[in-house]
């Protein structure tokens, strides 16, 4: 799926949704429990987040894009209370994430398993509280950058669908892609910058799991950014 271009056609955000061919162990486990996890938009065109899980939340986290699902993982288990949704359309990421819900007996994930942007467009108003996009492709190449997930479009999507005060985290180790990040976040109305100071993007806080695309990015001797914003408040 892609999102619309100027002249009605669809713009590609992803590369390949598949990889290695998965395993049959990892077959045999997406066919029984991903029908449980995922959820598609519904003929409404509206996504009520804390109507996804069998349980009442205290609130919803968002992932965009979470690759292996390590940090989804790691934030469904230390926060029991709260739902978390994961977009993400790569086959081998989707499996890894359903291998660790299926090992830690995780019962607050819920999958989106097709394009992020579609994903949030859908949701109900002020639904979500928290969202991760946590190294994003960065497209480095002129003609491609068009693709990058952070735009405009998703940032006045994004500023609908989250709370009141609730936190964007953005996370990447490609420099031209933070300055963008950091350009687009900072020029929109609705977000804040959470940054007191200098090791405020250049640490993760304490609640932040590592990723293995930060790991990798660590080993190459590569610096990520770390970009915290938080939705203003909307007017009385």
């Amino acid at each position: 799926m892609g999102a619309p271009h100027g002249d009605g056609t669809q713009l590609l955000l992803y590369g390949r949704r598949r990889g290695r061919a998965l395993r049959k162990g990892q077959q045999r486990l997406i066919a029984a429990r991903l029908p449980q996890l995922r959820f598609d938009i519904p003929p409404s065109g509206t996504i009520l987040a804390r109507a996804l899980f069998a349980y009442p939340v205290a609130g919803v986290w968002l992932e965009l894009g979470f690759g292996g699902g390590e940090h989804l993982a790691a934030q469904a288990e230390a926060n029991p209370t709260l739902g978390l949704i994961g977009a993400e359309v790569f086959e081998n990421g989707i499996a890894k994430l359903v291998r660790k819900i299926e090992r830690h007996a995780l019962s607050n994930i819920r999958i989106f398993a097709d394009d992020a942007r579609a994903l949030v467009a859908a949701l109900a108003p002020a639904s979500i509280a928290r969202v991760f996009i946590l190294f994003p492709d960065p497209w480095p190449k002129e003609r491609h950058k068009k693709r990058r997930l952070l735009s405009r479009a998703l940032l006045d999507d994004l500023a609908r669908a989250m709370e009141d005060n609730g936190e964007l985290r953005l996370a990447t180790d490609d420099v031209d892609y933070a300055r963008a990040m950091l350009e687009r976040a900072l020029g929109h109305a609705d977000f804040r910058w959470l940054a007191a100071r200098a090791r405020d993007w250049r640490e993760r806080t304490a609640d932040w799991p590592p990723t293995r695309y930060e790991e990798k990015a660590l080993a190459q001797g590569r610096q990520p950014v770390y970009l915290r914003f938080a939705r203003r408040a909307r007017s009385a």
